[in-house]
C-alpha cells in the first residue's frame, strides 16, 4: 500500500488534519487515480483512450476541437492521444467534407470492442475502489460527490472580514 496517500496514521495524525475534507478528498483522489492508472496500464491504456473513445461512441462522429471539449483532453495532448487511437486502428481521420482543412474522427467496430474492454477493466477498479461500502453506500456516494462537485463548479467561496 501506498502509505503517504493513507488519510490516516491514527495517533501520529494531528487532529486538525483529521477534520480537512479537501485532505482527504484529495488523498483520495491520488489513491483511486493511481489504482485506475495501473489498471489502465496493464492493457496498456490510460485515461484519456477511455475518455476519447467513450466520447466518440456516445457522440458520434466529431471534429479534434469538439473531441477535446468532450473528452476534457488538452488540446495540446489530444494529437498523441489520437496518433496513438489511429495506430492501433481504435479511430479513423478522415478529412471533413465541410471543411477539408479539418479531420472528422470517427470511432472504428474495434475501437468500439476496445471501449467494451476498458469499460470492464473500470468496473472492477470501481468495484475494487468501493469495496468496503454496500450497494446502497455506493450509490449515495456517487450521489453526495456529484452533488459536492456541482456545488463547488457553481458558487465561489467568500470569507469574510476577519474582525470589525
Amino acid at each position: 500500500m501506498n502509505d503517504e496517500l493513507r488519510f490516516d496514521h491514527g495517533d501520529e495524525t494531528p487532529q486538525r488534519l483529521k477534520a480537512q475534507l479537501s485532505r482527504l478528498l484529495g488523498m483520495t483522489a491520488a489513491q483511486t487515480q493511481r489504482v485506475s492508472t495501473e489498471a489502465l496500464r496493464a492493457v496498456g491504456a490510460h485515461k484519456d483512450h477511455f475518455v476519447v473513445l467513450a466520447a466518440l461512441a456516445e457522440f458520434g462522429p466529431a471534429s479534434q476541437a469538439a473531441v477535446a471539449g468532450r473528452a476534457r483532453v488538452y488540446k495540446s495532448d489530444l494529437v498523441a492521444v489520437l496518433n496513438e487511437l489511429a495506430d492501433a486502428g481504435w479511430i479513423r481521420r478522415t478529412p471533413d467534407p465541410a471543411d477539408k482543412r479539418r479531420n472528422t474522427i470517427t470511432i472504428t467496430p474495434s475501437g468500439h470492442h476496445r471501449l467494451e474492454e476498458l469499460d470492464e477493466v473500470l468496473a472492477t477498479v470501481n468495484t475494487h475502489l468501493t469495496a468496503p461500502l454496500t450497494p446502497a453506500e455506493r450509490t449515495q456516494l456517487f450521489n453526495l460527490l456529484n452533488r459536492i462537485n456541482t456545488h463547488l463548479a457553481n458558487t465561489h467561496l467568500t470569507l469574510g472580514s476577519g474582525g470589525s
